[in-house]
């Protein structure tokens, strides 16, 4: 069963734990809404289904013909992430509320952990660098790709609704982008005499919906990108959540913090916090994204 980090998080009786995990998932649209399945081994092969079967219409006495669909194989690995967070014992023997100073070194390395899982879940590519998994942005299949242009262009809510449509059977679950195209979908949203839906998250933050669709800000999702002989376009995302669309792998246990204890080589104490995770496409039709979005 697939569950998200808040919803995992309220399943553990250590403390710690679910600081970190909320510390994580506090400021990411995408830990908030990812879903991860726990899996046993280094890794999945799972089937990813690249043509559906058909299906059609016969008189009496015609030869049935046979229509299944069609799969991919596909392998993701368990790629190891994470970090170690030191705190000094003079600081720990001097300071008087030691709880507080190691709350806030471990909340650093919390959100550390939380921005290399947010980047690589959108740019990871496994090809320039074994030791991540690849991101959105090299699963999304060609076909699911759609484009302002050949030079890129500038953005309208026409092309933002074929973007939701290029998402087959059902909405997309969060629309992902970058701040500067969240800017342009509220100018536009404007400009056609309305405002964009809002509501309140988990944690009292006010998100965006357009469409009924939750809006996602990333600051992994760069401006700069190229698009023919323009380096000025971004891409925007699309996609659904789950064990048969977008969702995360973890290893047993999840996410862990580890006390690591008293070091050697300098007079701390170290926490370690670590992650055994990837992530998979189950279906290619439940994720699209939009590129060569100008200012």
């Amino acid at each position: 069963m697939a569950l998200t980090l808040a919803e995992a998080s309220k399943l553990s009786n250590d403390v710690l734990l679910v600081g970190v995990i909320e510390t994580i998932i506090k400021d990411s649209p995408i830990l908030q809404s990812l879903p991860f399945i726990e899996i046993v081994g280094n890794g999945l092969t799972y089937n990813r289904e690249s043509a559906a079967a058909t299906a059609s219409f016969f008189d009496v006495g015609d030869t049935w013909t046979e229509s299944t669909p069609t799969f991919a194989q596909i392998t993701a690995t368990l790629k190891i992430m994470g970090g170690d967070a030191d705190i000094d014992n003079y600081l720990i023997a001097t300071r008087s509320n030691v709880q507080d100073l190691e709350v806030a070194v471990i909340q650093l390395k919390a959100k550390a952990v939380q921005q290399l899982f947010e980047q690589t879940f959108i740019t990871g590519d496994a090809t320039a660098n074994p030791k991540s998994f690849d991101g959105i942005d090299k699963l999304c299949e060609s076909g699911q790709t759609q484009s302002m242009g050949v030079n890129g262009g500038s953005l309208t809510l026409d092309k933002l609704d074929e973007l939701v449509d290029t998402v087959k059977g059902g909405k997309p679950e969060i629309l992902l982008m970058s701040r500067r195209s969240r800017r342009i979908i509220n100018k536009l949203a404007r400009t056609a005499g309305t405002f964009l839906e809002t509501d309140r998250d988990q944690f009292g933050q006010m998100i965006q919906y357009y469409d009924t669709i939750p809006i996602g800000v990333s600051d992994y999702i760069a401006d700069n990108q190229t698009q023919g002989s323009n380096n000025d376009c971004s891409s925007v995302y699309a996609m659904q959540f789950g064990e048969g669309a977008v969702a995360g792998l973890t290893g047993p246990g999840g996410l862990q913090v580890e006390q690591v204890g008293s070091l050697e080589q300098k007079d701390a104490t170290r926490t370690r916090i670590k992650w055994y995770s990837s992530v998979a496409l189950f279906n290619g039709l439940k994720l699209a994204k939009l590129i060569g979005v100008r200012p």
